[in-house]
């Protein structure tokens, strides 16, 4: 099992950036697979961006590709969410997740992650 927290949401304005972090524990970083996804409100959860085992291989969801950047940092046993030119549909809580896996594609459903961090909550304001 792999223990995830997030750290790193806020408030801020449309426009503005913010970095999200994901700091893993309980399991050997550099085999594992990640990913973001976040909920908004009524909504269900998203995929947002994902990240094989070595970072060479990264997927994004069409509404984030060209803003968001997903890296990870073996060393530190962190993955990483870059969020550029933020809008207010950004809004929502984002959840890591983590996948016990050292293939080269990624997964971009919920259902294929196994261990969930606890959420940090973004909020944009136009």
């Amino acid at each position: 099992q792999v223990r995830l927290v997030e750290s790193g949401g806020g408030l801020v304005q449309a426009g503005d950036s913010l970095r999200l972090s994901c700091a893993a524990s309980g399991r050997t970083f550099s085999s594992i697979a990640m990913a973001w996804f976040r909920q908004a409100p009524g909504k269900e959860r998203d995929f947002v961006a994902a990240i094989n085992w070595s970072g060479g291989t990264t997927s994004y969801a069409d509404s984030v590709k060209g803003r968001f950047t997903i890296s990870r940092d073996n060393a530190k046993n962190t993955v990483y969410l870059q969020m550029n030119s933020l809008k207010p549909e950004d809004t929502a809580i984002y959840y890591c997740a983590a996948r016990g896996t050292t293939t080269v594609v990624v997964s971009t459903t919920p259902r294929s992650y196994t261990d969930w961090g606890q959420g940090t909550q973004v909020n944009v304001s136009s």
